[in-house]
């Protein structure tokens, strides 16, 4: 094989890779837009929907920050439009009085399966396949995020 078919090949892997990028990120965007109408038919912006799709248990604030990215003086403002609502309340770290703990109502549960239910009738029409290719797709997705396998060749080539 010629020097000058390693790099077709590697501009073609190149292209692979970009189109890739461009159709998960497309993918997550439109994922994105069906939750958040999900959490809008709700009544609950973006970032309450999230914090309440990801809450199962008591959670620092911190955490929270760390789930949506943001600073967590952010996740204050977030956190009391929740608690305004009844949908949680702050409790004390069992460890720390100083750490509050955000934690789902009863209330809270119910609109996050409501929630929940909704965001999940989206995806299953948005991931309308047939069972074979959604079962493989997830086992493609799952393999990329869990990273490249570790490498058993010990030779540097």
């Amino acid at each position: 094989m010629s020097p000058h078919a390693d790099s077709d090949a590697d501009t073609d892997a190149d292209a692979v890779v970009a189109e890739l990028s461009g159709l998960v990120f497309e993918v997550t965007g439109r994922l994105r837009a069906q939750f958040n109408a999900a959490a809008a038919e709700l009544g609950l912006p973006p970032a309450q929907a999230l914090v309440l799709t990801n809450l199962s248990g008591p959670a620092p604030m911190r955490q929270l920050a760390d789930w949506l990215s943001c600073e967590p003086s952010n996740v204050t403002g977030i956190v009391d439009g929740l608690e305004r609502r009844g949908l949680v309340t702050r409790q004390p770290a069992p460890g720390d009085r100083r750490v509050k703990h955000v934690v789902l109502t009863e209330a809270g549960e119910h609109k996050r399966r409501q929630l929940r239910s909704s965001a999940n009738a989206l995806a299953h029409t948005f991931f309308e396949l047939p069972g074979s290719d959604r079962q493989h797709l997830r086992d493609l997705l799952a393999r990329v995020l869990a990273g490249p396998p570790a490498s058993t060749d010990t030779e540097s080539g």
